[in-house]
């Protein structure tokens, strides 16, 4: 294992803040953690939120996908490890490192994509940011993942099918042969129309049998597209149970480039489509459809609460559809930080944010450093952290 520890910036020593309160007096300095993260996904927005509210930060990267953090994001970091893979942070020395710095953990896709589950419940020795716990139901096909989550709510999702079941256009998400942390989606109208399809990309080399019989298939909704944002804070009695924080979309390769052809020359091409995650651009609802999407999170939280104690703890999203008959149709749930940083600049809802919060809110990460500092000043970080 390569193992680097790096000081990228000036590094302050202890990070504090100096608070005046009847509990702990006045101008008494709150000793704060140092916030870190995986070097992917979501990393400069958690680094840029924890260096504006005051935090110091670390960063645990992965070599060959250094850069961008080591020469372009220095100023965000003020201390850096550099491994030979994501998962040699469970590693002795790594973990020893981060507790000497008094780590709190903000999870990413890259943490949980790249760290086994089991491995971030039993062996990861750093406190979370979140419920550590609920991580796991994100991958689809274990016997508590995110679509029991979501029956065990009440919260509509779409149809889904057996192939030989299959009645109307439906999606079919299978995980990739080649990259099988990406998933591969094909439309279907029938079984034979799925039978047909799988064959030839199977035929192609972009997925597998194995990974075919794991698929899910369901029901495609027609309706406009809403990732919906949330935060979940630690300290309810503060900020209340949650927050709106605004819609995303995505744009996905190849699909993306292939939806900006005209018909006619999409017809003429026989190379399969495939929705990786490229990037995310801001959208807005309609405010008389806002209440759908509250009273959605609402019962997820309440569904989280019961069967995932704690409770959901940061940022979420219930990223669905919005139909005709006004149904908030959710396909998939990310309960860690969404990877949007579209969010913060085209939101409308920062500007309400910041209204309620009496600060200024540029992003929804904010509101995460928000959530651990108040947690810190108040002697609660027990209450943020899993």
């Amino acid at each position: 294992m390569a193992y680097r520890r790096a000081k990228l910036s000036r590094v302050s020593g202890e990070t504090t803040c100096r608070i005046s309160s009847a509990n702990f007096g006045e101008g008494h300095a709150v000793k704060l953690p140092i916030i870190g993260t995986l070097g992917s996904h979501s990393a400069e927005e958690i680094g840029v939120a924890a260096k504006s509210h005051g935090f110091d930060t670390v960063i645990v990267c992965e070599k060959g996908r250094e850069k961008l953090y080591s020469k372009y994001d220095k100023h965000l970091f003020d201390h850096f490890i550099l491994l030979d893979r994501f998962d040699e942070v469970l590693g002795e020395e790594v973990q020893t490192e981060l507790t000497e710095l008094n780590t709190l953990w903000i999870p990413n896709r890259a943490f949980t994509t790249y760290v086994p589950y089991d491995d971030i419940e039993k062996r990861f020795k750093i406190p979370i940011y979140g419920n550590r716990g609920l991580l796991r139901v994100e991958d689809r096909g274990g016997p508590r993942d995110q679509q029991w989550l979501l029956d065990q709510c009440g919260i509509r999702t779409p149809k889904r099918f057996t192939p030989n079941r299959i009645d109307r256009l439906a999606i079919v998400k299978v995980h990739q042969k080649a990259r099988p942390h990406e998933r591969a989606f094909f439309c279907v109208v029938s079984a034979a129309d799925y039978e047909s399809q799988s064959r030839t990309l199977i035929k192609q080399g972009v997925i597998s049998e194995k990974e075919l019989a794991n698929a899910t298939i369901e029901e495609f909704v027609i309706a406009a597209r809403f990732n919906a944002n949330f935060q979940a804070y630690a300290i309810e009695d503060d900020f209340g149970a949650l927050d709106l924080v605004g819609f995303d979309d995505r744009i996905q390769t190849n699909l993306g480039g292939l939806l900006n052809l005209p018909a006619r020359d999409q017809l003429k091409l026989t190379a399969p489509v495939t929705n990786e995650e490229a990037g995310h651009f801001g959208v807005t609802m309609r405010e008389s459809k806002k209440p759908l999407v509250y009273e959605t999170a609402e019962k997820f939280l309440v569904g989280v609460r019961k069967h995932f104690p704690p409770k959901m703890i940061g940022l979420f999203s219930l990223q669905g559809a919005l139909t005709e008959q006004s149904e908030f149709v959710v396909f998939d749930v990310s309960v860690r930080v969404p990877g949007a940083p579209c969010v913060g600049p085209t939101s409308p809802e920062m500007r309400r944010l910041a209204l309620k919060l009496k600060q200024p809110i540029e992003s929804p990460l904010d509101l995460c450093m928000i959530d651990i500092k108040t947690a810190a000043e108040e002697g609660r970080l027990a209450e943020a952290s899993t």
